[in-house]
C-alpha cells in the first residue's frame, strides 16, 4: 500500500503531464485494482483515492473528458460506505462536470455532498 501511495505522490509532483507521471498514476490504479480483487472491503478506499487523484491531475492538465470516468468510478466505490471519502469523490466529480460545462449535474452533486456533511 505504501508503494501505491508513493506512486500517487510522484505523479502529483510532476510539473507537466509527461510519460513518467502518467505511468506512475496508471501503475497506482492498476496495483489498487489487484488489491481490490483480493480484498474489496479493505482496498476499495485506496482505489478510490487513486481514481480521485487521477481525476484531479487530469483536470489540472485540462483533460476533463479523461477525468470523467475516473471520478465516476471513485463515486461508485465510495458510495456504499459514505462519509468523508464519498463527499470528496462527489466534489471531484462535480469539478469535472463543471469543467465540461455540465453545471446542473455538478450543482446536484455538490448539494448531495453538502447533505452528507454533519452540521457545524
Amino acid at each position: 500500500m505504501d508503494a501505491i501511495e508513493g506512486l500517487l505522490a510522484y505523479a502529483q509532483t510532476r510539473p507537466r503531464w509527461g510519460g513518467a507521471a502518467f505511468k506512475s498514476l496508471s501503475e497506482a490504479i492498476a496495483r489498487s485494482r489487484v488489491l481490490v480483487g483480493e480484498s474489496p472491503e479493505e482496498y476499495s478506499g485506496l482505489l478510490a483515492r487513486c481514481l480521485t487523484t487521477g481525476a484531479r491531475l487530469m483536470l489540472r492538465r485540462g483533460r476533463p473528458m479523461e477525468a470523467l470516468p475516473l471520478a465516476q468510478e471513485a463515486v461508485a466505490l465510495t458510495r456504499p460506505a459514505g462519509g468523508a471519502p464519498l463527499v470528496a469523490s462527489l466534489h471531484r466529480l462535480a469539478a469535472v462536470l463543471e469543467a465540461l460545462h455540465r453545471y446542473s449535474e455538478a450543482a446536484a452533486l455538490v448539494a448531495e455532498a453538502d447533505r452528507l456533511l454533519p452540521p457545524d
